[in-house]
């Protein structure tokens, strides 16, 4: 695959075989950023889980030290006093039956979806639409919660969701290429310690079989996690 004079000078910075530590790699994955806007910084692990087994489906949310540096547009579905509720914490858009309708129509300027228990028998018939999408709420990740304001103010901090995918594979942002690098590892190391504490009691050796941090359109950084 041929790359661009950019990459290829930001991958000549990372010594070929090294693993670096968390704030060494955060410094340099801000060095190998190839775009000139404010990249996002990732973080990818690869898990020796099963995921087809019921009990290795690793999925989540928590909320970041430093947030994101990523706006998203909460739209809360629910109804009677949490629409108040829910407008005062914060919510881009609130509503009940008649904004789903709005969504069956095709509307989807929103990112993230928060949802009262009572408003999932609703919200379940629109499963086809937000399936897809990744926007169905799920318990989970404290998106189907009587907690709305909580769950808003959660999100607005920097709450980020985790989910392991077939191949046992789970990506995460963890910032912006702005962020001082400390802030960055900090990050890392909070959704570190969020996904060594859901290590399936199945999974039996190494659990972490490889950490790899990056920017947009920037080369990975294996990460030591040792």
């Amino acid at each position: 695959m041929k790359r661009s004079k950019n990459y290829n000078s930001s991958k000549a910075l990372i010594e070929q075989g090294k693993k670096y530590s968390p704030v060494e790699a955060c410094e340099l994955a801000k060095k190998t950023t190839t775009v000139k806007y404010d990249a996002s910084i990732r973080v990818s692990f690869n898990l020796n889980v099963d995921p087809r087994q019921a009990d290795q489906q690793i999925r989540g949310a928590t909320v970041l030290p430093n947030g994101t540096g990523r706006s998203q547009k909460i739209l809360v579905v629910t109804q009677g006093a949490n629409m108040e509720v829910a407008k005062n914490a914060g919510a881009d858009y609130v509503g009940d039956k008649e904004i789903l309708e709005k969504i069956k129509g095709g509307w989807f300027d929103f990112d993230i979806i928060v949802a009262t228990p009572d408003m999932m028998g609703e919200l379940g018939k629109l499963g086809k639409l937000l399936g897809p999408r990744g926007l169905m709420p799920n318990p989970k990740t404290g998106t189907v919660t009587p907690n709305i304001a909580q769950a808003v103010e959660e999100i607005k901090k920097g709450k980020v969701q985790y989910r392991v995918d077939k191949e046992g594979n789970i990506n995460c942002l963890i910032g912006k290429s702005s962020f001082e690098t400390e802030k960055l590892a900090e990050n890392f190391d909070a959704l570190l310690g969020v996904i060594n504490k859901a290590k399936p009691a199945a999974v039996k050796g190494t659990y972490i079989k490889s950490c790899t941090i990056s920017s947009n359109m920037g080369p990975g950084i294996k990460i030591d996690i040792a």
